[in-house]
Parts: structure tokens; sequence; C-alpha cells
């Protein structure tokens, strides 16, 4: 960590003791960005921790001296995963308390009717956790993902991984797939790009995933069931069936971390035991917590890992990954996740925008950001970012993680970061 990190550390962890984010930049009048997040209700864990990297980044906005000057004071209400308060804040923020900035909320389904708010009234909505391609395919013009790539494109990173690490030749490499998932937007976005679906906005055709990226590897979905997005917890029946399928790969896309430690339990407890493993959801510390060795030889799909040394860019000033994990371990007492990561970088993306256009005026930040390229692209610690006209990044893969011995490795790209290790395969009994 260097000097200047350390001694802005220093400050940050000061301001919040004393119980302040916008003591050190003083100047002018606040910049005030609003956020509606899940806090609690279904989508809380990953919520909460979304609501830790944007206090987070604000606070260390103003220990570096506030953006454009002045302080930055960061809004976050609690929708409560219910999309009805998710909509009713956002136009609370922007035409009741007339915030200069909004920050994006957790999910797809809450993002989807959201970002509607956020274009009729020309705010630019940087989204950090909503990747339903329904939600690309409005023809909207204030909209920006800060991760790699559409949910219904997920499914490739699996199958490039398993191709690229195990084989088809290999007796590891599985034939048959059963695909669970809840009935959520970005769950049901994966499972229509893995098995190939047509994809609706209401009765409009968005996309057809034909033959889907299961069929292109040679795997066949031999059993697929969704569960109810709300009120589900017939876990063991469901688990049995995934059992009785005998497939040899499980690929479980929920909608909250919650959900995946129920699944793996059910599953641990009916003794299914799979060759492969993957689940949208269970990066989370909170996943090995509950089902501790469980956990190993699991994979998942993120957007961040600790190896992944990326370096972005805050208040004009180089930014590392390995100064938001020092900055994060020492105001919180562990390592982040990236459902802090992807937040903060989110955060230092708006701020390059701010600082570029040297004004919060929304259309000419929709602007900046719109004209970014491959040579001048957003800098963050998720890597750089520039978007095609839908709002989706351009050249971007997922992250493969998987855990071993307890710990999240990183196993995919193979070669493009130091630490990565090589596949457990096949997975271990749970």
């Amino acid at each position: 960590m260097t000097f200047h990190s350390r001694f802005f550390t220093i400050l940050l962890v000061l301001c919040l003791m004393l119980g302040a984010t916008s003591l050190l930049a003083q100047e002018g009048e606040p910049i005030v960005i609003g956020a509606s997040l899940p806090l609690t209700g279904t989508f809380s864990i990953a919520g909460s921790k979304h609501a830790e990297g944007y206090e987070l980044c604000a606070a260390q906005i103003n220990a570096m001296g506030g953006l454009l000057g002045r302080p930055v004071e960061m809004r976050i209400s609690d929708n409560r995963s219910d999309v009805d308060q998710a909509i009713a804040q956002y136009e609370r923020f922007i035409n009741e308390e007339n915030v200069d900035l909004i920050f994006g909320t957790f999910s797809s389904r809450l993002t989807f009717p959201t970002s509607a708010i956020a274009e009729q009234n020309e705010m630019v909505d940087p989204i950090p956790a909503g990747g339903s391609l329904v939600i690309y395919e409005q023809g909207f013009e204030f909209l920006f993902y800060f991760q790699q790539n559409a949910g219904e494109m997920v499914g490739y990173s699996y199958t490039e991984t398993l191709n690229e690490l195990i084989g088809p030749d290999s007796e590891n490499f599985p034939t048959t797939a059963a695909v669970v998932h809840a009935d959520d937007f970005f769950a049901n976005g994966i499972a229509a790009g893995l098995l190939g679906q047509e994809v609706y906005d209401g009765d409009r055709l968005v996309a057809d995933l034909a033959p889907g990226a299961l069929a292109e590897a040679g795997i066949e979905a031999t059993f697929v069931e969704q569960w109810p997005a709300e009120g589900f917890n017939d876990w063991l029946n469901l688990a049995n069936s995934i059992r009785r399928s005998e497939a040899e790969m499980l690929i479980g896309l929920t909608a909250s971390p919650d959900e995946v430690i129920q699944l793996t339990r059910a599953l641990q407890t009916v003794g299914y035991q799979p060759k492969v493993a993957y689940f949208s959801q269970g990066t989370q510390i909170e996943y090995l917590e509950a089902v501790d060795s469980g956990v190993n030889g699991v994979m998942v799909h993120s957007s961040w890992h600790p190896n992944a040394n990326f370096e972005g860019i805050l208040v004009d000033q180089p930014f590392s990954n390995q100064d938001f994990i020092d900055l994060y371990t020492e105001q919180y007492g562990q390592e982040p996740d990236e459902d802090v990561a992807i937040p903060f970088s989110l955060c230092m993306g708006m701020t390059q925008a701010v600082e570029a256009v040297g004004s919060t005026d929304n259309v000419m930040l929709r602007d900046w950001l719109a004209a970014r390229t491959e040579t001048e692209p957003v800098r963050t610690i998720l890597g750089t970012f520039y978007w095609d006209e839908r709002g989706l990044p351009i050249d971007r893969s997922f992250l493969i993680l998987q855990w071993q011995d307890e710990e999240l490795k990183l196993i995919y790209p193979v070669g493009e970061f130091p630490g990565t290790e090589d596949i457990l395969s096949p997975k271990p009994e749970w």
C-alpha cells in the first residue's frame, strides 16, 4: 500500500469514527448521491454489502478532498427488496430531494422498473447488479452496466471453463446437466442462455439464444426446474429430484446468497454427488460460514477477485485493487467480496465522469460515458469499461472461481493474473 493511500486511509477511519463522511471536503455545497438498496428482505446480504461499497467510496472521496472540490453526501434508502419501494425511492430522490446523481440498486428484478424512472428523468443510471438482457433492450440511453456482460451470456463462461480446464475428452467432463433456477430476472436470463431459449419483454421478442451454451458444448440438459421467486422452501424435494436425474453437472441459479445456502444443504442431505457444480451465487463469506467444507469444488462466476490486480482511478488518482482491499480490511476487519467491490467500482467510474466533464449535469455525463472506447475507457478495480449502445460492456468476460480448501480461488482465465489455481476436478463429495 502506498504512503498516500495509507495516509488517506487513516483520515478516512478518523472521519468514520466521528460519524461524518464529508468533513474533509468543506468547500461548496455537497454533491448528493441517492441509492435505493435492499438492506432487508430477500436480497439483504448482497444489498447491505452494496451499501458498504458505496459508503466506503464516498468516504474515501471525501478523504481525498472531495469531488470537484465539493464533499460527497451518500443517501441510501432501504427498499426492503420490494419493487414498489424501489420505484418510490428513486422518484423521491430525483423529484423531491433533487439529488445530483443516482447509483443503481441490486438485482434485475428491482433494476428493470427503476431504470425507466432514471430514463424518464434523464438521469444516468449506473447499474451494479442488474444483468438481465431485457433491461438493456428497452432502447434506453442513460443506463450503463458495471459488470462484465448480460446474464444470458454467463453460461458461455461456464462452458469455456469446462472445455479449457477439463476438456471434452476427459472422463470428468460432464455430458448431462441439471439446470435449476429461481423465477427471477437474472436467474431466468442465465438459464435462457444455457438452454437456448427465446427472451421476451412482454410480447416483444428480445433475443433468440438457440442452441444455447450447453448444447454448443455437447452437454444435454436432462433436468430443468424453476422454483418460485418468493417463499419457496421445498428444497429437499427439489434436491431429491436433482439426485434422481443422475445429471453429471449441476447448475444452480439462485436469486440470493440465502437460496444457494438452502440448496447446498438440501443436496448434502440427499447425497447427490455431481462431477461439476456451478452456482450463480456463492462468493460470499456467508456461504462458507453456512456450509463449511461443503463449499469445496463449487464453482461460481464473479466480476471480482483479489488476484485480479486491476488499477483504477479515483478522484484523478491511481487507486488499485490492493488499495481497495487494504481500505476495506482496515475499516471492517475482513477482506471484501465482489458485492462490495462492484459498487465501489461503479462509484470510481462515476467520479471519472464527473471530473472529466467538470459537472454533475447528467446529459453531459451520459455523453461522456457513451463516448468511452477501448483506448479511452473508464478504469476501475474491476478492469476497464466502455459500452455498446445498449449500455452493456464491450469485450468483457466473467471470472470463474472455485472453492478449494475453504478458500475462493481464481481458476479462469488462465495466465492472465498471478495466483491462478488449477481446477479441482471432479468435484469432491459434499
